[in-house]
C-alpha cells in the first residue's frame, strides 16, 4: 500500500507514525513544500520574546530523525503541483533544483495546511511586514529585531497569535499597537468577556485602537481608515489564516461550509482513497453538529491520528471539537470552549447566562478571582458554552467544563463532580460547581439571573426595576448602579414592606452570592419577578466602562 501525504506538520507527520505503528509494509512518504517539518507554530511569539532561547527547541524533528524512527520518507523543498486521480499519479517540483518528477499512491492525504491571510493594504510587500506562521518567517523575525532595534510595531489583528505577539513585543521593550477592524479583541469571545483584555492589554502600555483598519503600510508608519498614523518600525499581519485547498480543488475534492476541505468523522473526502487532515480540513461542533473551523496544533494531530489507523484498517472516528481556545496576555489566562452567547442565540437556543466571580483557590492563601462566563440550554439545561478569564485556575476549570460538556453534561451535573479539593489548589464550592449550581438555580427554581447587558436593553425600552445594592454602604458608596437603592441583606426582610410587589426587582451584591441570597428571601416573602444581577457590581462596573 503506497500511502502519500502532502503536508509535513502536525498533521502529516500524525498521519505517518499512526500508519506506521499499525503497518509495517505500507511504503509511506510525505511531500513538503517548505523547509521545516512537525514544528510548533504556536511557540513562534515565544521564541520572538525570548521566552524560547534556541529555534530548535520548536522545530527538534527532521527528516532524517523521522526516517529512523518510523521508516517514512519526507521530501521537504517538494512541492506537489498536480494530482491525476484516475491514474493516481502526482506531479512534484523539487524547488530546490528546479527537477520535475512524478509518483503514484493508493492513497492520497492532503495535509496541507492553512496559509496566513495578507489583507489587501498598500505596503504589504514591504521589508518590515511580517507573517507569524512558519519556522523561517520565525527566524526572519528574529534577525530583524536583532539587527534593526526596531522602537515601535503594530500588529493588525487581535486573534490569539496577536495578542501573544503584543505581550511578549512589550517584554522586549518595544511600543506595540494592536489595529483590529471590530469593537473587541478576540473575536471568539463575547464583548463584555473581551473588553476585560483590552484593559489589561492598555495597563501594560498597548495601544489598542478598535474599529479601525490600516489602508497604508510605508517604511515608519501605518496610515488607519480614520486617518490616524501610527508609528511603525515593524509590522505583523494576525488577520487569520485559510486552509490551502487549491490543490484538492484540481481534482473536485468538495469543500464545505466554512471553505475547507469536507470531510466525514473518517477524514475521507468525497473521492475514494483521498483523506483531509489539520488544518485543511472541516470539523463539526460537538454541541451543534455542524461545521466548524478552528485551526489548532491539537486538533490537527488528533485528524491525523484517526486518518492513519482508517487508512491502515482501524475504525477510529473524528467525535468533533468544542472549538476551545487559550491564551496568556500578560498576568490574564483567558480559555473559551463551546458556543459564545452570541453564537447560541444564533443557533436558536433559549440561553441563561450567568457570570460567576469566585476565587480560583483559598482567598486566605491568596487565591485570585476567575470570571466566569457560562452558557446553558433553558430547555434542557444542557451546558453550551463557557468562557473564562483570570490570573491562575483558567486552564483547569476549561479543562474540566470541556469534559463535561464532550459528554453532554447538564448545568447540574457541574455540581455533583467530585473536584480535587485542599486550600492550596480550590475552594470548598470550586468555581466550577459553583457555576452550575447557580445556572441550574437559574433554570429550573426561577432564581432569574439578568445580565447587565440585558438590564441596559431593557431599560433603554422603557421597562422600570426597583434596584437593591444588598452590600455594605461605604461599598455601596463606592460604586453602585445608577438609581439604586441601598439596603443591605440583613435589613431587606424588614424593608422588604416598602417595595411593589408588582414591579420587577433587581437585586445585587459584589459578584452574585449575597444578590441570590436577597433574591430567595424577596421569592420566599412573595414577590414574582426578581432578578440577580449576573456577576454582581463587579460586572456591572465593567461592563459599563
Amino acid at each position: 500500500m503506497k500511502i502519500r501525504i502532502i503536508g509535513s506538520v502536525a498533521a502529516g507527520t500524525s498521519v505517518a507514525a499512526k500508519a506506521r505503528r499499525n503497518n509495517e509494509e505500507a511504503d509511506i512518504r510525505i511531500y513538503d513544500r517548505d523547509y521545516d517539518i512537525s514544528y510548533s507554530v504556536c511557540g513562534i511569539p515565544y521564541f520572538i520574546g525570548d521566552e524560547v532561547e534556541d529555534l530548535e527547541t520548536l522545530n527538534p524533528r527532521d527528516p532524517a530523525w523521522f526516517k529512523k524512527r518510523y521508516n517514512v520518507d519526507i521530501q521537504t523543498r517538494h512541492e506537489v503541483t498536480d494530482i491525476d486521480h484516475d491514474t493516481k499519479t502526482l506531479t512534484i517540483k523539487n524547488l530546490d533544483t528546479g527537477e520535475t518528477l512524478t509518483d503514484t499512491y493508493d492513497i492520497l492525504v492532503f495535509a496541507t495546511g492553512a496559509s496566513p491571510l495578507t489583507p489587501n493594504i498598500e505596503g504589504t510587500e514591504l521589508g518590515h511586514v511580517f507573517h507569524i506562521r512558519t519556522i523561517q518567517n520565525a527566524g526572519a523575525i528574529d534577525q530583524f529585531i536583532e539587527s534593526r532595534k526596531p522602537k515601535t510595531a503594530t500588529i493588525i489583528g487581535a486573534g490569539y497569535i496577536g495578542l501573544e505577539m503584543a505581550e511578549q513585543l512589550t517584554h522586549l521593550g518595544i511600543e506595540v499597537t494592536i489595529l483590529q477592524r471590530s469593537n473587541q479583541v478576540m473575536k471568539h469571545l463575547d464583548k463584555d468577556i473581551a473588553d476585560r483584555i483590552t484593559d489589561t492589554l492598555k495597563a501594560h502600555g498597548v495601544n489598542v485602537l478598535l474599529d479601525q483598519e490600516a489602508v497604508r503600510i510605508t517604511e515608519t508608519e501605518i496610515i488607519t481608515s480614520k486617518g490616524d498614523t501610527i508609528a511603525s518600525d515593524l509590522v505583523f499581519l494576525a488577520v487569520g489564516v485559510k486552509p490551502n485547498t487549491a490543490l484538492a480543488e484540481k481534482i473536485d475534492v468538495k469543500l464545505g461550509k466554512t471553505g475547507a476541505i469536507a470531510v466525514n468523522e473518517k477524514m475521507q473526502t468525497n473521492l475514494p482513497d483521498v483523506y483531509a487532515v489539520g488544518d485543511v480540513a472541516e470539523s463539526f461542533s460537538v454541541i451543534t453538529g455542524k461545521p466548524l473551523y478552528r485551526p489548532l496544533g491539537s486538533t490537527a494531530n488528533k485528524m491525523g491520528r484517526i486518518a492513519g489507523d482508517v487508512i491502515t484498517g482501524g475504525n477510529s472516528i473524528h467525535r468533533g471539537i468544542l472549538g476551545t481556545g487559550i491564551v496568556r496576555v500578560f498576568e490574564l489566562a483567558i480559555g473559551q470552549t463551546g458556543l459564545n452567547e452570541q453564537e447560541a442565540l444564533a443557533q436558536g437556543y433559549d440561553i441563561e447566562t450567568l457570570h460567576n466571580i469566585k476565587p480560583a483557590r483559598a482567598a486566605y492563601l491568596g487565591g485570585k478571582e476567575i470570571i466566569i462566563k457560562a452558557i446553558a440550554d433553558r430547555a434542557t439545561g444542557r451546558l453550551l458554552g463557557v468562557q473564562a478569564v483570570g490570573e491562575e485556575g483558567v486552564d483547569k476549570r476549561i479543562d474540566v467544563f470541556v469534559t463535561a460538556m464532550t459528554f453532554g453534561a447538564k448545568a447540574e451535573d457541574l455540581f455533583h463532580l467530585d473536584l480535587a479539593y485542599a486550600p492550596p489548589f480550590s475552594t470548598t464550592k470550586d468555581p466550577v460547581m459553583y457555576t452550575g449550581m447557580a445556572l441550574d438555580n437559574a433554570i429550573k427554581k426561577q432564581n432569574k439571573l439578568l445580565t447587565p447587558k440585558e438590564l441596559q436593553h431593557r431599560m433603554e425600552k422603557g421597562e422600570s426595576f426597583q434596584i437593591i445594592d444588598t452590600r455594605a454602604k461605604n461599598q455601596y458608596d463606592k460604586s453602585h448602579i445608577p438609581d439604586a437603592v441601598n439596603i443591605p441583606l440583613a435589613e431587606l426582610r424588614n424593608k422588604a414592606k416598602d417595595l411593589d410587589p408588582k414591579k420587577p426587582i433587581l437585586c445585587y451584591c459584589n459578584s452574585g452570592v449575597t444578590g441570590n441570597a436577597a433574591q430567595n428571601i424577596l421569592r420566599q416573602m412573595g414577590f414574582e419577578e426578581v432578578y440577580n444581577l449576573s456577576g454582581g457590581n463587579k460586572n456591572y462596573q465593567v461592563y459599563r466602562k
